[in-house]
């Protein structure tokens, strides 16, 4: 199964190979599926209109991809990485989850830039620790 760290609303990607000397390989979100052919429609940039993945000679595959249904608070939950420069463990805050439509929940931290960045590479997620003086 694909990776779920790409998301869209139909749940699905497709991915092409490029062309010889011209455009690179890419991929696009599925945004619809054709309602006579069941063919997958992405959108075409150069003309602002969905166009049928079969249109493209350099259409390759389709894939799955994850589909948010909700998000949660983070929780008090820290995702941690091993830096192995320094020998020790970094840790973030965990600021909030996405739970997609197969179950799964992805955390997501804030960088060091103030980006938003998923934490499913992390080494590990510590649970919330209670706290003691309460």
């Amino acid at each position: 199964m694909a990776s779920m760290r790409y998301f869209n609303k139909i749940g699905w990607t497709a991915y092409f190979a490029g062309v010889d000397g011209g455009e690179m390989a890419r991929m696009r979100d599925v945004e619809a599926w054709d309602p006579m052919t069941g063919v997958a429609l992405v959108v075409d940039p150069d003309e602002g209109a969905l166009k049928p993945v079969t249109a493209y000679e350099d259409f390759t595959r389709l894939e799955r991809a994850g589909r948010i249904v909700g998000v949660l608070p983070g929780g008090g939950w820290s995702a941690v990485w091993e830096d192995e420069d320094a020998g020790e463990k970094v840790s973030q805050s965990v600021l909030g989850w996405l739970v997609t439509d197969v179950g799964g929940a992805m955390p997501l931290v804030v960088s060091s830039d103030g980006l938003v960045e998923s934490a499913e590479s992390a080494d590990g997620l510590l649970p919330p620790t209670p706290n003691i003086l309460e």
